[in-house]
């Protein structure tokens, strides 16, 4: 034996073990039960929003620890958020003209402003002669209450999460839209969330109902002001409900400030030969957690969902989406598409879910992501659960980068680097473009393209 092994083998040695720092959580809200809104809805709002809170208390704050929050942190937000006041947005920046035009039509069917402090209305006689519902949710459940509590909180349950639980509970602004058996409504409708406010806490619930053999278009968008500073709060449940050969088309667009942190749960049900067009469309916040669900629950449903996110700065937006197939002959195609920038990231994670029974299920779902910035971050999980064997279903995910040789053959034909790289941009998002009917969402996409594109 050597003099160093000798050595080595007689000299104590010391390891010192450091205690794994434990991940930061966030501290929780200063939310309290007197906070929960006085609803003129009568006790059929009132009791909805205890069971709510009931649920919200019990309910842990999601963490990193949390397979469907591993890559959304929440640490960093601010638990001390107000409600907002009675006419609060008379002392705020108000909501741009351009948001209240259409975007699908000439004209809206009717309209519904969800303002802080305040709703405002306009719905089309004619509408309303013909049995459609288009209102604010404590005038739905005041006016409406069998219909509104045929649907409140039967398509997303307050219990399925803290922030679901939350939005419930304290949802001082709300639409609720009932279209009767057969009735085709030909003009859109459509709401605006207009999230204005540093420190205040937004919460709205949307709930839209379609009975056998009808049909719709609607446009939902939540907006707010941008660079602001601060931290401003907003969270809502969309609950969706396509009934027997029924049909809508869902248009949700979200261009929140950049100092918004955003929670949403959404659900849509579609019931036998039922068609559902789910348009999406994310360039705002400062974080995003959305969870997105399509249960196919009749035979011959079909849904379409089609994303289109673009992020800079220091954004997070994180999308989980389900495709639930459970029933047979039934059909899902999800394509969503982002682009990213500066120091952003995204988080794509999709399931297809084919139940047991559920044979001849056709699903489809793919997410592709273009990086232009070297810190920017794309994370994209697709996956499937089938449980039925006579299925067609496939996925993929891709995260790359622009092709230096198309910019190249681009900057040989005397078109300057940074409009090569638009043009680029633009036909990746091309497919996404193509699947949308509307011109003036595929507008509204092709602007936030050319200013995420020319900010600094």
């Amino acid at each position: 034996m050597s003099a160093n092994e000798k050595e080595f083998m007689t000299t104590k040695r010391v390891v010192t073990r450091t205690q794994r720092s434990r991940r930061p959580r966030f501290d929780g809200f200063t939310f309290s039960r007197e906070m929960i809104p006085a609803g003129e809805g009568g006790s059929l709002l009132d009791d909805f929003r205890a069971r709510a809170w009931e649920a919200y208390e019990r309910l842990p704050y999601p963490t990193t620890s949390d397979e469907p929050w591993r890559r959304t942190d929440i640490s960093k937000l601010n638990g001390d958020f107000r409600l907002p006041a009675p006419e609060a947005y008379l002392d705020l920046p108000p909501v741009p003209e351009r948001l209240l035009l259409p975007l699908v039509s000439d004209q809206h069917g009717g309209q519904i402003r969800l303002l802080p402090g305040e709703v405002q209305q306009d719905l089309n006689p004619d509408l309303a002669q013909r049995g459609v519902i288009f209102a604010d949710l404590e005038t739905a459940a005041r006016q409406f209450p069998d219909q509104v509590a045929k649907a409140l909180g039967t398509i997303v349950r307050p219990d399925e999460g803290k922030f679901a639980a939350l939005s419930a509970a304290l949802a001082q602004n709300g639409v609720f839209v009932y279209v009767p058996r057969g009735v085709q409504v030909e003009q859109p409708l459509h709401s605006l969330v207009w999230a204005a406010g540093v420190g205040l806490a937004h919460f709205s619930h949307l709930v839209i109902w379609l009975e056998e053999g009808a049909s719709l278009t609607y446009v939902h968008e939540a907006a707010s002001p941008n660079g602001l500073g601060g931290q401003t709060l907003h969270s809502a449940v969309v609950e969706l409900y396509v009934g027997p050969n029924a049909s809508l088309r869902f248009v949700e667009l979200q261009s929140l400030g950049d100092n918004v942190w955003n929670f949403t749960h959404e659900r849509a049900v579609l019931e036998r030969d039922a068609s559902l067009d789910w348009i999406f469309g994310a360039i705002g916040s400062r974080l995003t957690k959305n969870f997105s669900d399509l249960d196919l629950v009749g035979v011959g449903a079909h849904g379409r969902m089609s994303g289109f996110y673009f992020t800079d700065g220091e954004q997070h937006l994180d999308h989980d989406t389900q495709q639930n197939h459970r029933a047979a002959n039934t059909t899902s195609d999800l394509l969503f598409k982002g682009a990213l920038k500066g120091h952003s990231r995204s988080v794509w994670q999709g399931m297809i879910y084919v139940a047991p029974g559920a044979q001849r299920t056709d699903g489809y779902q793919a997410n592709r992501n273009l990086v232009l910035s070297e810190n920017a971050r794309a994370d994209s999980i697709p996956g499937l659960e089938i449980l039925a064997d006579d299925v067609r279903c496939t996925h993929g995910a891709t995260v790359g980068k622009i092709d230096p040789e198309l910019v190249f053959y681009l900057r040989s034909r005397g078109i300057p680097a940074e409009q090569a790289e638009r043009l680029v941009v633009e036909g990746f998002f091309d497919p996404i473009m193509q699947r949308i009917p509307f011109d003036g969402v595929r507008a509204r996409f092709q602007e936030a393209i050319q200013a995420k594109m020319t900010a600094q």
